[in-house]
């Protein structure tokens, strides 16, 4: 049975955030640096579970880049730093399509630490306000909500909250404001939501999801429809086993939540078995890593995900196998046929206008085989996920293994796709790229720039 919040409920929910730090005009770096970071060596040749220039992970964050037509502009954060990889600065910019150039990134904060769970994700309100959402990884450090001073303008922000969240998904819907899906700690990850019609008054976290030992989630938007897929950590077996595939929507704000029958879901989710199941893979003893979740003309979900045998890096869980679930409007259609070699190979899928499905993703052999990312190939389906045809090979003969490409919100067809790359098994330096929509350049954004506005080189 779905649950309708009466409304004297939801005036009690609300808070207030406390009173904003005043505006301050931000310093800028001198050019674009991503974060390296690892996480758990695992003592063989591969070094660690995943690892490298993750300035634009993890796929259970998101957006990291917004088209803004009304200034002809995609602005963007990612997870940088200075020479030497010393701290994670949050970093927001923007792409001028009109110039074909970036400014000097502008430093939002330093969160004081190295750990790219720290990440930031962007959203853009109606009037035009850049916001940032900054992540936390647990509880140990605080979360920030901040806002630009000015519309699409990035110079100034003032902070209008300070909480604590994780793996940040905010969703904003012009005619109600951020519905922001995200993780809180505590016996797990729990699934959690919160609305907000301004991004400075919110109401109190409501939870989702809670089944074993917690969730990852990966989200999406569909006017008024918001739908979250996302997978389960089975007890006791612990974080590192993921798997099954659930998928449930709101298109009321986050008031009642259904699965994709339209069947009413009471929340919040305890069991494994439950009305959001799309797929029992813990029944194939596959572990499922979520990637995209893209919605088709007709506002049905589609859900990219990756499963393999197991975490370690390596032959040994391979087939790595990407996979798309669709909803048909009467069942889930569960396709997959292109490989990787890395469970944290990350790329993002195009549910374009036409019915062209488009994946841009590292599915080629990088330098560091079995490592996280590798070479850049896009890849199209017109059949819906049937069979897929690699259209180009984007990047080659690299030196550092590219990763998590992220589909900017509304994505312009010059600025289609933006990633890092970084060393697989060492620490490295690690740079950002961008590709437009048919593959015919990969530019990288520059390092160091001498003014304050630049080009950015072609690559490849």
């Amino acid at each position: 049975m779905c649950r309708a919040m009466p409304v004297f409920l939801i005036l009690l929910a609300v808070h207030v955030a406390p009173a904003a730090e005043g505006p301050a005009v931000l310093p800028t770096a001198e050019g674009y640096r991503g974060i390296w970071y690892s996480n758990q060596p695992q003592g063989d040749e591969y070094v660690y579970k995943y690892s490298g220039g993750l300035g634009t992970y993890c796929a259970k964050h998101s957006p990291f880049a917004v088209y803004a037509p009304e200034a002809n502009k995609t602005f963007f954060c990612y997870g940088g730093t200075v020479e030497g990889n010393r701290t994670l600065l949050h970093m927001v910019s923007y792409f001028d399509h009109a110039t074909g150039t970036v400014p000097r990134p502008r430093i939002l904060l330093d969160k004081k630490t190295t750990d790219a769970h720290d990440n930031p994700v962007i959203a853009l309100d109606a009037k035009g306000h850049v916001w940032i959402f900054s992540s936390s990884h647990g509880t140990s450090r605080p979360s920030y909500i901040s806002v630009s001073v000015k519309p699409y303008d990035v110079d100034a922000f003032e902070r209008v909250l300070t909480t604590n969240f994780s793996y940040t998904q905010p969703h904003y819907l012009p005619s109600r404001g951020f519905l922001f899906l995200h993780t809180k700690y505590g016996g797990g990850r729990r699934l959690f939501q919160m609305t907000s019609p301004d991004g400075r008054t919110w109401t109190e976290p409501e939870m989702l999801a809670h089944v074993e030992q917690g969730h990852y989630q990966v989200s999406g938007h569909h006017g008024a429809k918001v739908g979250t897929a996302f997978n389960f950590h089975p007890a006791p077996k612990g974080l590192n086993w993921r798997t099954n595939l659930y998928y449930m929507e709101t298109d009321d704000f986050g008031r009642t939540w259904k699965n994709a029958r339209g069947e009413p879901v009471e929340l919040p989710l305890t069991t494994p078995d439950n009305p959001a199941l799309v797929h029992d893979y813990r029944a194939e003893k596959r572990n499922v890593y979520l990637k995209d979740l893209a919605f088709d003309a007709e506002g049905r979900p589609v859900i990219l995900h990756l499963t393999s045998g197991g975490w370690q890096s390596g032959p040994v869980n391979d087939p790595r196998i990407w996979q798309t679930a669709r909803w048909t409007g009467d069942r889930w259609d569960i396709q997959g046929s292109i490989r990787s070699d890395n469970n944290y190979d990350m790329g993002s899928l195009y549910v374009e206008e036409g019915g062209t499905w488009r994946l841009i993703a590292p599915t080629e052999t990088g330098p560091q085989p079995y490592n996280t990312g590798g070479e850049i190939a896009m890849w199209t389906s017109d059949d819906r996920g049937a069979t897929w045809t690699k259209r180009k090979q984007l990047t080659r003969d690299s030196e550092l293994n590219h990763t998590y490409v992220r589909r900017p919100v509304n994505a312009h067809p010059d600025f289609y796709a933006l990633w890092a790359d970084g060393h697989g098994r060492k620490p490295s330096e690690s740079r950002l790229y961008f590709t437009n929509r048919d593959g015919e350049h990969v530019w990288r954004l520059p390092v160091k720039m001498d003014g304050a506005a630049a080009k950015p080189e072609v690559a490849w």
